[in-house]
């Protein structure tokens, strides 16, 4: 995915363990899903378990002939103090599923997914690709792009039935 593409997070995975705080997490959480990564990283039990969680549907339709789809992960940062397991964006980055990768890394999708599909609301997240971090490319003056996704969703919101 090139810098100043949209991605559609389809799926978005929540490293904070919020919707385990509410009754139907499971019922609206990609389970198969989450054991396959679980597995592949080796998950530290400790920390909280991720949960996978779709967008809306009709949403992830309406909106695929301008995005292209994605799956949402934490972002995996070092600041100051070391993570847990310091190779887990490698893990991130070379796990599939049902032909599916993750493809892009934000914070808030699986916490507004997860959220809204437990009050039986419609949502997404559309991103706009910043930086590149396998092909070490980045993009200072995003600012345009960002500026003309939040115009495309708009324009596509208005028409939404």
């Amino acid at each position: 995915i090139k810098v100043g593409e949209f991605v559609f997070s389809r799926t978005s995975c929540g490293f904070d363990g919020l919707l385990s705080y509410y009754k139907g997490r499971d019922a609206v959480c990609d389970l198969a899903l989450e054991e396959a990564f679980v597995k592949h990283t080796g998950w530290y039990e400790k920390m909280p378990r991720p949960y996978f969680v779709d967008a809306d549907k009709t949403l992830f339709e309406h909106f695929s002939d301008v995005t292209r789809e994605g799956i949402y992960a934490p972002q995996g940062r070092w600041v100051r103090l070391e993570p847990h397991d310091a190779r887990l964006n490698e893990k991130i980055e070379s796990f599939g599923y049902e032909g599916r990768r993750i493809t892009n890394f934000e914070m808030e999708g699986s916490a507004l997914a997860g959220l809204a599909a437990l009050m039986g609301h419609r949502a997404a997240t559309i991103c706009t690709i910043i930086a590149q971090r396998i092909a070490q490319d980045v993009n200072t003056d995003y600012k345009p792009f960002v500026r003309k996704m939040i115009e495309t969703a708009l324009d596509k919101l208005a028409i939404l039935e």
